[in-house]
């Protein structure tokens, strides 16, 4: 399926509450950030009373009274004091807080990337690789904050501006209307222009997936650019979709900037209301000067929160989609999984058996790879495959670990469907040497040992040897230590299968599939890997695809497929004798070789 159907927003709330659970995963982070937000909100509602405090004392003292002094020092000291807790609490708040965020961030992360590693191969071939990079950075980041930026900004804006708009109230409630004159109009035009950033959030994260898209292939196949010095083409492509994104973000920008200048408008327009008003009343003896430095010094404390009322609009609904993205991958279920009452895999005789096996990929249904493929492998034979491409040799491969699931059919291993027994089990037993071979950034000794972490060092040597490795990576500086380039560049290709063919041999496995694996190995060598798995071959299913009959001569058996089924089967000799498709095929590789002999 493509990511972005997996993407529907399933119910706001339930997402809110789903990052909701795994924030009060940390119970006492949680704790502590909310009784520090209280607090420090609580202190600066205190603060603007105070001040007002402090300016009707400094009106006495400089009218003469003595009094006045202590009062306004004791009032001074209050300030500093309720200041100092309110910087202590906010900074704690903050901490755990952020604390909570990452947190968050590990748990979604460890659960994201055991989905990667759980959902099936039908799932990765459906999916770029750039779509996931960018869910799992972009999109669990804009959801791994929703503590800090939603839940504890909803408590602070709860105190704040319901307690501090209804002590304007009680003070004046007409200067306290005009006072908080400003909110709705900062309120609305903040949620409005946040939405409008939401709206377009979720665009930027599309082109920035293509941006991401763009630079992942170009670094995966940056030798294939610089031979055919296509760098300008790569930049083209690269500049329009950094273009692309460029373009939303200053509209971004502009929506952004207009919203603030309006609701910086709204805000001076209300206080300087107040001022009007208010300094009428003081003038008339209805209210002192201290009072409405309360109420100016309320409406400056205000100004934040109340901005911040779109931040949390935008907070909610971006963790809204975000979190429903993320949670919608998460909660994909793999096509390939064990069944409730799978078992481990029980070895006996180690046969393998095709029974009537049809398959077509999960994306094109209508067309059968394979149609009603059946044969048997018993532990000691070497069964070949050979046919035209496109005939399902591949395919077949993958079909033995549990890689896809066969359409109709059956494939055993020891009178076992392979659909009834655990993958771990199936997949200790089942070997697959792949064409295109991936190495780890990391030693050669890690990258052979990387189904037996805990091999030791002659078994490692063993199977290097077996697979003609040896004697190239022990004349390497640092032998089995070196460090192999990104996917293994700092080998050749037939270096790299090699390599594959060591890693496929250490566990041992009781079935054994060379997929087209010695491709770019040359003859020789590919002789004498032959004649070194010959010793092993007695003691397990050895299945070989390829597409040069050498490969194939010492088989037990040949199969050879074409659309899907086999069309001819037997031993070299008697497949020649049959004189049909394969002896026509041998005969154009042979005459090819006899050619390039002259």
């Amino acid at each position: 399926m493509a990511i972005a159907d997996a993407h529907t927003v399933r119910g706001g709330l339930r997402t809110l509450w789903r990052m909701t659970r795994i924030a009060l995963m940390t119970p006492w982070q949680v704790t502590f950030a909310v009784g520090a937000t209280l607090i420090s909100a609580t202190m600066q509602l205190i603060i603007p009373r105070l001040l007002g405090r402090a300016i009707d004392q400094t009106q006495l003292l400089a009218a003469g009274t003595l009094d006045a002094t202590n009062a306004l020092w004791t009032t001074a000291w209050a300030v500093l004091a309720v200041s100092f807790v309110r910087g202590v609490f906010t900074t704690f708040q903050n901490y755990f807080s952020e604390a909570v965020n990452h947190h968050t961030g590990v748990e979604l992360r460890l659960r994201y990337y055991e989905q990667v590693q759980r959902l099936s191969f039908g799932f990765h071939d459906s999916v770029h690789s750039g779509d996931l990079i960018t869910l799992g950075l972009l999109d669990l980041d804009g959801a791994r904050q929703f503590f800090s930026t939603g839940l504890v900004r909803l408590v602070l804006l709860t105190v704040l501006i319901g307690f501090g708009g209804t002590m304007l109230l009680q003070i004046d409630w007409q200067l306290g209307l005009m006072a908080l004159s400003f909110v709705p109009v900062v309120g609305w035009f903040s949620s409005v222009s946040q939405l409008r950033l939401r709206l377009t959030w979720r665009d930027l994260q599309d082109r920035m997936s293509v941006l991401s898209r763009v630079m992942e292939e170009n670094l995966a196949g940056i030798r294939v650019v610089r031979a055919f010095s296509a760098g300008a083409h790569e930049m083209t492509k690269f500049d329009a979709a950094s273009a692309n994104a460029l373009g939303l973000a200053h509209e971004r920008v502009d929506i952004r900037v207009r919203s603030t200048g309006i609701m910086t408008l709204s805000f001076l327009a209300a206080m300087g209301l107040v001022l009007w008003v208010g300094g009428e009343k003081v003038m008339a003896g209805h209210m002192s000067v201290g009072t409405l430095t309360s109420f100016l010094t309320f409406m400056t404390i205000l100004q934040m929160p109340v901005r911040q009322l779109g931040l949390l609009v935008n907070s909610f609904a971006r963790t809204s989609t975000c979190g429903a993205r993320v949670f919608a991958f998460l909660d994909l279920q793999p096509a390939i999984a064990d069944g409730p009452k799978a078992k481990d895999l029980v070895l006996g005789d180690a046969e393998l058996r095709f029974d009537g096996v049809d398959f077509a990929y999960p994306n094109a249904p209508e067309a059968k790879v394979l149609t009603g493929l059946t044969f048997t492998a018993k532990r000691g034979e070497t069964i070949g495959i050979i046919g035209p491409p496109g005939s399902g040799k591949s395919t077949l491969a993958h079909l033995i670990p549990r890689f896809y699931d066969v359409t109709a059919g059956r494939i055993m291993v020891d009178g076992q469907d392979i659909r009834a027994v655990t993958l771990a089990s199936l997949r200790r037993a089942v070997s697959v040497v792949a064409q295109d071979v991936f190495l780890f950034t990391t030693s050669l000794e890690n990258n052979i040992a990387y189904a037996e972490p805990l091999a030791e060092d002659e078994a490692i040597e063993e199977v290097s040897s077996d697979a003609q490795i040896h004697s190239h990576i022990t004349g390497l500086k640092s032998g089995y230590r070196t460090v192999v380039g990104e996917r293994g560049s700092s080998l050749s290709g037939g270096q790299r299968q090699r390599m594959a063919i060591a890693r496929s041999l250490l566990p041992k496995p009781s079935v054994l599939v060379f997929d087209d694996s010695t491709a770019a190995v040359d003859a020789n060598t590919e002789a004498r890997i032959r004649t070194a798995l010959v010793e092993g071959a007695s003691d397990r299913v050895t299945l070989i695809i390829a597409h040069r009959l050498n490969s194939l001569l010492h088989a037990d058996r040949i199969l050879f497929l074409d659309k899907g089924r086999v069309v001819e089967q037997g031993s070299h000799a008697e497949l020649l004798a049959l004189g049909g498709r394969y002896r026509a095929l041998y005969d154009l590789q042979t005459s090819g070789a006899d050619r390039e002999g002259l």
